[in-house]
C-alpha cells in the first residue's frame, strides 16, 4: 500500500466515523427529548393520582359518617 492509498483510506475512515458520530448525536438528542417528555408525563400522572387519592379519601370519609338521626 502506498502512502497516498493509506492517506485516502484514513480519510475515508475518518469521514465514516464523522458520519457515525453525527448519527449517534442525533439519536441521543432525540432520546433525551423523549425522556424529558416521559418525565413530564410521569410527574403529571403522579399529581393526578394524588388528587384522585385525596378525593377518594374524602368520599370514603363522607360515606363512613353516621347519619345525623343516629
Amino acid at each position: 500500500m502506498s502512502v497516498e492509498e493509506r492517506i485516502i483510506d484514513l480519510e475515508i475512515r475518518l469521514s465514516r466515523q464523522d458520519d457515525l458520530v453525527d448519527t449517534l448525536n442525533t439519536q441521543v438528542y432525540q432520546q433525551q427529548k423523549k425522556i424529558d417528555e416521559l418525565e413530564k408525563l410521569c410527574v403529571a400522572l403522579a399529581g393526578r393520582l394524588r388528587e384522585l387519592a385525596i378525593t377518594a379519601n374524602q368520599r370514603q370519609s363522607a360515606v363512613d359518617e353516621r347519619p345525623p338521626h343516629y
